[in-house]
């Protein structure tokens, strides 16, 4: 096969810059949205269930598209499917700053979701695409980067805007953005595509609804209560299409998610780390923002420079992130990253009450943004140099899926947990259900922990894995694991 996906004719630069954008606004906007959630619930009157589907209808369609966008991208052209991706996101952005209602809003996140699922995953493919080998530790790292200082100004920017404008205003935000990246990738952008690609219908089918069911049941237990008919329904038959979409995949002549791929124990244990880290993160900033701003009142701007601590702190370890990687190698990074996330959850659980004072969630806030900042470039990058280069945009969009449902599990999780054991009725119930669902999300990220360290140890060079295929069905060994030079570790 083919694959006409080389860096020949891409600018590496403005790749990188459409992408860096581009992740930025998305990572931007799901940390802006948390942060409003107290005034959206105050101005258009929602409850808990309306707030859960602001991020939970984002999250749903994220999730269900997530693979059928880099699908497309392979086949049609990956920079137009990504302009044409990046144009119904940022029109959905306009339209849930128009929203007047709780359904409204709800229904302008589905479709954004939808559009961020074709570009991000396209992101990582165009930038491993027109950046040569040589470089692209570095640009993935820039990535990563800005992923970080996205999440590090989300509750900065989305309390200003709040507190200074309206909430309405955490939308508009993305407009200009997203018309200067259009603007840049009509321009910069060169296509690239695998024109041998099928898009395998049937397989796109059974697993956008087989992760439609799971995701639906996900967020469908705080409002339903996961005993409940249907919860257990919907997620039971998401489990079995995922199952038949398996099934179809081992016998498609041209699979949409080559199943060979989960033989790559680094790559499966990447998925994992990514699941169980935003589902410990997402889970608890859902819960967190709305203590110091409800609980201890604190303004939205009050309370997104309270979270600095936590937020900022992946720009300032990025680059320490980048030295340890080079000394020793992505696994043992991302495996810190997460322990020390879990340390901070931990600590935040061990202190948290109603008057509670802020220097005493400091410690707990750093070691968690310590945790982020050791986590987003080296996993980008480990999961980006695991796959052969032919197989890169649906392993990103695997990835990626593996990280929203990691959020929607977070979320439903953690708050079902809060709903169970506390809830809204005064702040000690706020605190009796925060105190257990923060304890929950620091076991999560030491699960997370323990699920990297599955991965074998080695080197692997950018594009060669341990076990990956270059054709139908066969494996290709790693090259000499002794001869790769320590930047390329895994």
């Amino acid at each position: 096969m083919t694959d006409r996906s080389g860096p020949s004719g891409m600018n590496p630069v403005w790749t990188l810059v459409v992408s860096g954008l581009t992740v930025f606004m998305a990572a931007l906007d799901n940390l802006v949205v948390i942060t409003a959630l107290p005034a959206i619930q105050q101005d258009l009157g929602t409850s808990l269930q309306d707030l859960e589907w602001t991020v939970n209808g984002y999250t749903l369609t994220f999730s269900v598209f997530l693979m059928a966008g880099a699908a497309a991208g392979d086949r049609f052209g990956r920079r137009r499917v990504f302009l044409a991706g990046l144009v119904v996101f940022t029109g959905a952005s306009a339209a849930a700053a128009l929203s007047g209602s709780a359904d409204a809003l709800i229904a302008a996140r589905t479709v954004q979701g939808l559009g961020a699922a074709v570009v991000m995953p396209l992101t990582l493919t165009l930038l491993t695409v027109a950046v040569p080998e040589r470089r692209r530790g570095l640009a993935l790292g820039v990535w990563g980067a800005l992923s970080g200082l996205a999440v590090a100004l989300g509750p900065l920017i989305g309390g200003a805007v709040v507190e200074k404008i309206s909430w309405e205003w955490i939308f508009w935000v993305n407009v200009p953005i997203g018309v200067v990246v259009l603007a840049l990738g009509l321009w910069k952008l060169a296509e690239s595509t695998r024109p041998d690609t099928s898009l395998d219908p049937a397989g796109t089918v059974l697993v956008s609804l087989g992760v439609f069911g799971v995701v639906y049941a996900l967020v469908s237990t705080t409002e339903h209560g996961w005993s409940s008919g249907r919860v257990l329904g919907f997620l039971a038959g998401g489990v079995v299409v995922l199952a038949l979409f398996v099934l179809w995949e081992l016998r498609s002549a041209e699979p949409m998610l080559p199943m060979r791929l989960f033989r790559n124990r680094a790559l499966s244990a990447v998925n994992a780390a990514s699941l169980l880290m935003f589902a410990a993160m997402f889970g608890l900033v859902f819960l967190l923002t709305q203590f110091m701003q409800n609980i201890q009142g604190f303004s939205p701007l009050e309370a997104g420079v309270k979270m600095l601590p936590w937020t900022a702190m992946p720009v300032v370890v990025a680059p320490l992130a980048a030295l340890l990687t080079a000394r020793l190698g992505n696994r043992l990074v991302v495996a810190a990253g997460l322990l020390f996330e879990a340390a901070g959850l931990a600590w935040l659980a061990s202190v948290v009450s109603v008057d509670t004072a802020y220097a005493d969630q400091v410690p707990g806030l750093v070691l968690g943004g310590i945790g982020l900042g050791l986590f987003f470039s080296p996993v980008a990058e480990m999961a980006m140099s695991i796959v052969a280069p032919r197989d890169q945009g649906i392993a990103s969009g695997a990835n990626n899926t593996f990280r929203e449902l990691g959020g929607a599990l977070g979320v439903a999780v953690l708050t079902s947990v809060f709903t169970t054991l506390g809830g809204y009725g005064s702040p000690q119930e706020f605190v009796d259900g925060l105190r257990p669902a923060s304890w929950i999300g620091a076991g999560i990220a030491a699960l997370g922990c323990l699920a990297i360290l599955t991965a074998p140890r080695g080197r692997t060079a950018p594009g060669e894995s341990t076990v990956i295929s270059s054709g139908a069905g066969e494996t290709v060994e790693d090259a000499r694991l002794g001869n790769l030079p320590s930047r390329q570790r895994n």
